[in-house]
């Protein structure tokens, strides 16, 4: 039964390892055909191979403002261009700050509504006037409207 089985494993094992060294009859090689098979599939919609370019690294200001900005709103609610402001204020050139606070990808709507709830555990405000307040602070009409309705005014 082992000779039997060895036989049919070693019968096996040369087929595959002749068939793989034959030469076609258009006399391209292996490296031929794999290139051309490469080919076809990016043509197909295959995504063609990755360049070993890397994307861009960020700069040492670039890594600084992203962290500052996650420590701001790790610490506080702010609105996207009051968050620029801050870093600008900082010494972060404005291009650093849009990156750093960009890179966040906050919600703005729930940094509005955070913002909100902040100004009314310190103070009562009409609707409108809270509206305004966050409005000064940088958020869009909307983003002032959607915190105020998310508490209860």
């Amino acid at each position: 039964m082992r000779n039997i089985l060895g036989a049919t494993v070693l019968a096996a094992v040369l087929t595959i390892s002749t068939s793989a060294c034959e030469v076609p009859d258009d006399g391209s090689t292996a490296a031929d055909r794999a290139d051309v098979n490469q080919k076809k599939k990016n043509k197909n919609g295959a995504t063609p191979a990755k360049s070993k370019k890397e994307a861009p690294k960020e700069t040492a200001g670039q890594e600084n403002a992203r962290g500052s900005a996650e420590s701001y709103l790790d610490l506080s609610a702010f609105s996207r261009t009051g968050l620029i402001k801050q870093l600008k204020f900082e010494g972060y050139s404005e291009k650093d700050a849009i990156y750093g606070v960009d890179a966040q990808r906050a919600n703005w709507n729930k940094q509005a509504a955070a913002s909100a709830q902040n100004y009314l555990d310190m103070s009562s405000f009409s609707r409108q006037g809270l509206i305004d307040q966050l409005k000064f602070e940088g958020f869009t009409e909307e983003q002032a409207v959607f915190g105020v309705n998310q508490n209860g005014l």
